[in-house]
């Protein structure tokens, strides 16, 4: 068996059956080891698709363990020489697993992926570059974030994230969407951080990945993304990109970004990044209030934005002990 692709469901199901039919398309894809790894889904749909799908092998995890935990679950079960860790949101185009198999047993590099893309095939940001003390994290505050950027651009700083990579293109992590990695690396580096709930938890790993070998994208190959259709719906938040920092969702992005800059980069980068999330607090308050007289706008406009960020600070805050000393637990927010 060279490869096992591994799944992870919560209640995603039709987003699986849909994921499995586009790669039986392909007779390369009975030649895989698939595993399902269920979060202990509220839609129990277990028998549906194992009767619809025989082949999966489905692990129950009996609680709701995140993209770290489950991921590893899989991998520890895995048969195959290469794992291929696989959103269930994904569509898979031409074969696209099997060519970058064939390819990736060829190559030097320990990790790689397809390029990704939207569902009306515009690139969607696939393989990206890490930032000293994880900086480019700070992008999604509301005021200081656009002070960095604009900083970032006057100094001709370099982008951190590739929209479409080349034929092979080196970077520095992944989307966890897609993401293929030889089992001799993870033997090296260990599974992916089980304290990561979800994001955040493929950076970590690649940053270990890349100690013992390179990270590509084949931008030549791909698969569709319907990027944030999941956990949108688990978190009732309409947001599909990062910068959503004020419901849970976002909540969620703050702990597991500042988490993993804590893990990365040390207390001391951690510490400047709470610091600023901190310092966004009233420079929110004010900028907003000032903003909405000068736009004439009803002086509350955008204040439950400014009391849900607020809030999620606060439980950064709160946690901040337990990271900095690296208290191992699930940091679940969700």
């Amino acid at each position: 068996m060279q490869l096992t692709v591994i799944i992870v469901n919560y209640n995603s199901e039709k987003y699986i059956c849909d994921c499995l039919n586009s790669a039986f398309q392909f007779s390369s894809a009975r030649n895989f080891e698939w595993i399902i790894v269920d979060n202990n889904s509220v839609e129990d749909r277990k028998k549906e698709i194992v009767n619809r799908f025989p082949f999966v092998i489905w692990i129950d995890m009996g609680y709701n363990a995140g993209f770290a935990r489950a991921n590893n679950a899989g991998i520890l079960k895995a048969a195959g020489d290469i794992v291929l860790l696989l959103n269930p949101d994904t569509i898979i185009l031409n074969d696209s697993i099997n060519e970058c198999l064939d390819r990736f047993l060829k190559a030097q590099e320990i990790a790689c992926s397809v390029q990704l893309l939207n569902p009306d095939n515009s690139p969607q940001i696939t393989g990206n570059y890490f930032m000293k003390g994880g900086l480019n994290y700070l992008l999604p505050l509301p005021y200081l974030g656009k002070l960095l950027r604009a900083t970032a651009f006057l100094f001709k700083t370099k982008k951190t994230s590739v929209l479409q990579a080349n034929h092979a293109q080196e970077v520095d992590w992944i989307n966890g969407a897609f993401l293929m990695v030889k089992k001799r690396a993870i033997e090296k580096v260990g599974l992916m951080d089980e304290d990561f709930f979800l994001y955040a938890e493929e950076v970590e790993w690649c940053y270990r990945l890349k100690k013992c070998g390179s990270v590509v994208v084949y931008g030549d190959l791909h698969a569709i993304h319907l990027q944030g259709e999941i956990i949108n719906k688990a978190s009732n938040s309409a947001d599909k990109g990062y910068f959503n920092l004020y419901d849970k969702k976002g909540l969620q992005l703050i702990i597991s970004n500042t988490l993993r800059i804590r893990k990365q980069y040390g207390a001391g980068w951690f510490m400047l990044h709470v610091f600023l999330h901190v310092v966004e607090v009233p420079l929110f308050l004010l900028c907003n209030f000032f903003e909405n007289i000068i736009r004439f706008q009803n002086l509350s406009q955008n204040w439950s934005l400014v009391y849900g960020y607020s809030k999620n600070v606060f439980t950064l805050v709160r946690l901040s002990a337990d990271i900095i000393a690296g208290k191992h637990r699930l940091y679940k927010m969700i």
